[in-house]
């Protein structure tokens, strides 16, 4: 029941976490790429995360989030983002929950404990997926970019 109330008040608070995310990311010297990705967008697609996180952690499937973080790794790398930043920015969207919770939630009895562990664990486990995915993705796109690059340098 606790990771149900926590899922549900991260969700409750999805708007100001996607602006706290997007400010991190703006800042940090391990993201200066993003300058490239419209905030607007950073900002609508991690609150679209934060706001159906019980869905992502509970009902989707690998495949689900699969589709989901390829697109973004591949439409990353069309903005010139570096795969290094692409990750330090997912990495960031889980510290943002973490730091969230850890102010918002002070377990009080053992299966309070037990049920905060569970949420991060899931969480850790959801944007591990979401790194991998991504990832493949991003270099995926590269593949098919080099592949039509060397058909165009054929066709000269």
């Amino acid at each position: 029941m606790l990771t149900h109330r926590l899922v549900r008040l991260i969700e409750a608070h999805s708007e100001a976490l996607a602006s706290e995310l997007l400010e991190k990311v703006q800042q940090s010297e391990f993201t200066r790429s993003f300058s490239r990705v419209p905030p607007e967008e950073l900002r609508r697609r991690v609150c679209e995360i934060y706001q159906h996180l019980g869905e992502w952690l509970l009902a989707k499937t690998d495949s689900d989030l699969e589709r989901r973080y390829r697109e973004i790794g591949a439409r990353r790398l069309r903005q010139s983002v570096p795969l290094p930043e692409l990750i330090w920015a997912i990495t960031l969207a889980k510290q943002t929950l973490w730091e969230f919770l850890s102010w918002e939630s002070v377990p009080d009895r053992l299966a309070e404990v037990f049920g905060e562990l569970e949420l991060l664990k899931l969480l850790g486990n959801f944007f591990d997926r979401a790194i991998h995915w991504a990832a493949l993705g991003y270099e995926d796109a590269r593949l098919q970019e080099d592949v039509a690059a060397k058909v165009r340098a054929v066709g000269r």
